[in-house]
């Protein structure tokens, strides 16, 4: 069993050239089972989840090649509209080819997803979203059979919280849909903006991503292109992270400020300097981190979930009280145990965790329990005193190429 061990202590300096978005890449490759011919995807991280899409596609029939950071998908005769359960337990959102699947083959058979165990992540607003749009769903023994019998049609949608994954699933059942979609309080995150750019260069007319509201027109059919992935902005947040907790200074090649504006806020509010240039940041830390009075997660443009364990890694080194409160999944304090563990005084009571500041933490053996959570117990170890031993650092591996020798 892979193991990441820590010997903590040591401020970390230097350039790091930012990965493809793991958010991104896998709603895009979904998206190219929409296109005719071959699509080529560049800046495409190494990850188990890309992996496991790939998986995804080669078993519906496409024909999908990764050398080094670039996926080609070539979609010729599709033998499947079927993705068996093995494929969706390697991964934690495959239902994002449930839109893509409809959209091309009119019908669809999956079972329910796996990955990180965050609480539940109900498909419900996926379902009702694809139903205003002609498709028809039966359940039975965990296996979600959906058909559509006159080819799905444009309508208007109101999704009742503004859910990413709703969101791109609408986003590629539309594009070839009939006539006009209108989704209304849709999600805004970059990533929902760049599958947009990707759609669009495949021939898709799409508007408003970003804004509240998304208008899709439906089109005929959609060509491959080759287009680059966005830079993973909640890796570039990790390893932004990294060189705060250990008081060091690090450049972020490839990624601009805009995407992480809601971050970079937090981050001088911790006493950190921040640089940015065109294509670049740049972070000096203080010796010592100040404590946030208050981090609430919201949908973008609020803090990002996903950014809320590696910042209570952060914190748990800083002078105060940090108050956080986790408003997007049930389930994501998972990593507080471990933290304890190191010695951090961690206060969790249902949505809101309080964390004080700790004398030092301590260097021991923890697990972890997902993406998010696995990468804060690597920066909980960086500013450890003595070694830290990471296990089931596949949860890390989904989200992040090989951290511990990352460029």
């Amino acid at each position: 069993m892979q193991k990441l061990v820590i010997d903590g202590g040591v401020p970390l300096e230097g350039k790091i050239f930012l990965h493809g978005a793991k958010n991104s890449a896998l709603p895009i490759l979904a998206a190219a089972l929409l296109c005719d011919g071959k699509t080529v995807l560049e800046n495409c991280a190494r990850l188990t989840d890309v992996f496991a899409a790939c998986h995804i596609l080669a078993h519906l029939g496409c024909h999908c090649m990764i050398q080094e950071h670039m996926v080609t998908v070539e979609v010729k005769n599709l033998r499947s509209d079927s993705i068996p359960e093995a494929l969706m337990q390697e991964m934690r959102s495959p239902v994002i080819f449930l839109g893509a699947v409809l959209g091309r083959t009119g019908s669809c058979q999956i079972s329910y997803p796996g990955g990180c165990e965050l609480g539940p992540r109900p498909i419900d607003m996926h379902l009702d979203a694809l139903r205003q749009m002609g498709a028809r769903f039966t359940i039975h023994g965990g296996q979600l059979d959906c058909v559509v019998s006159e080819g799905l049609c444009g309508a208007k949608i109101h999704l009742p919280f503004p859910l990413v994954g709703a969101t791109e699933n609408v986003m590629l059942a539309a594009v070839l849909a009939k006539r006009r979609t209108v989704l209304h309080n849709a999600a805004r995150e970059p990533e929902i903006c760049d599958l947009a750019y990707f759609l669009r260069t495949c021939g898709a007319k799409i508007f408003g991503d970003g804004e509240g509201m998304i208008v899709i027109d439906g089109v005929e059919k959609l060509q491959g292109a080759a287009y680059r992935i966005m830079p993973n902005r909640i890796a570039g947040i990790t390893y932004l992270g990294a060189a705060a907790i250990t008081g060091g200074t690090i450049c972020l090649r490839g990624m601009d400020a805009q995407p992480i504006e809601n971050v970079l806020l937090v981050l001088e509010q911790t006493g950190c300097w921040i640089y940015p240039e065109p294509d670049r940041l740049h972070l000096l830390a203080p010796r010592r981190l100040r404590a946030v009075p208050m981090i609430q997660t919201m949908s973008h443009p609020g803090f990002p979930t996903d950014a809320q364990a590696i910042f209570m890694a952060m914190l748990s080194a800083a002078d105060g009280v940090s108050v956080f409160e986790e408003n997007i999944f049930e389930n994501r304090y998972r990593h507080v145990d471990a933290f304890v563990k190191m010695g951090v005084k961690i206060h969790v009571s249902g949505k809101i965790a309080v964390v004080t500041r700790t004398r030092a933490l301590s260097g021991t053996s923890i697990t972890a329990t997902d993406l998010r959570g696995g990468a804060a117990m690597a920066l909980a170890g960086l500013a450890a005193q003595g070694r830290t031993e990471i296990h089931q650092i596949s949860h890390i591996d989904r989200g992040y190429e090989t951290m511990e020798t990352v460029p």
